[in-house]
């Protein structure tokens, strides 16, 4: 034989009953039922916990921002672009790279003005004519400053290029010389400073890409290493950030101009 079902508790028609006693269930069928719980306290908040957390009335803390390129392409640069292309910068390379010709050049014109001087000095002291020295030192000191001034040019039109698409280098006067390499191929990417860098703000980028031949993998002398290094990487990895941002930027524009 089975055994009866418990019986129901009594019923209590004073409520005087407590809720929350030990018999805490509910009886539905021959099923005990837990019923409702009282919540406990919660335990006290310490203000110290408080004191680090920002107040909502409070201005928000200044996050550093990449701020997108306004500018259009020069038109040394825009020849090299396809029209889906969207442009985002070009930076020449720091005044360091000119560091070599330009210390040439203060040399070359300091040491042909003293020979110059010596050799107007010693005119016609000396057992032989030295009148063919002065115009022989002016001559090598112009095309010592045709060599700085050839340098300079170079450094005008040699271009780093960040597209959404790739990065590219171009360079050369005479010759040029169009280097690149596509976003999506970058695997790895540096930048590198020396101390003196560090100090003048420059710095030497260094890309890795998934294939053996790259046209594209040192460029030294780059200016403000840490914010292009920053663009190129938030352009690498949120494209639509960079989207957003730039047309947000042209939507204020216009409504600005329409105000």
């Amino acid at each position: 034989m089975t055994a009866p079902p418990p019986a129901p508790p009594p019923a209590d028609p004073a409520g005087t009953a407590d809720p929350a006693g030990s018999a805490d269930t509910a009886y539905l069928g021959i099923a005990p039922v837990p019923g409702p719980r009282v919540p406990e306290s919660l335990p006290p908040i310490d203000p110290s916990e408080l004191a680090g957390l920002q107040p909502l009335d409070a201005p928000a803390a200044a996050v550093r921002r990449v701020s997108p390129l306004q500018e259009p392409p020069s038109d040394l640069i825009a020849r090299y672009l396809f029209p889906t292309e969207r442009f985002r910068g070009e930076w020449r390379r720091h005044l360091i790279h000119l560091s070599t010709p330009i210390t040439v050049g203060v040399l070359a014109t300091v040491g042909f003005g003293l020979l110059a001087g010596y050799v107007e000095a010693w005119s016609g002291r000396g057992p032989r004519d030295l009148a063919w020295v002065p115009p022989l030192t002016v001559l090598a000191w112009l095309v010592v400053l045709a060599w700085v001034g050839w340098r300079v040019a170079e450094w005008h039109f040699d271009r780093f290029i960040l597209t959404n698409k790739r990065v590219m280098v171009v360079s050369g006067i005479v010759t040029r010389h169009v280097a690149m390499m596509p976003l999506a191929r970058v695997t790895d990417m540096k930048y590198e400073q020396t101390p003196t860098a560090r100090l003048l703000n420059y710095g030497t980028f260094v890309l890795e890409s998934a294939g053996q031949d790259q046209a594209l993998r040192e460029i030294p002398h780059l200016p403000n290493p840490n914010e292009l290094y920053l663009r190129v990487v938030e352009e690498m990895y949120e494209p639509h950030a960079v989207e957003q941002r730039l047309d947000g930027g042209e939507d204020r524009e216009d409504q600005l101009g329409d105000a």
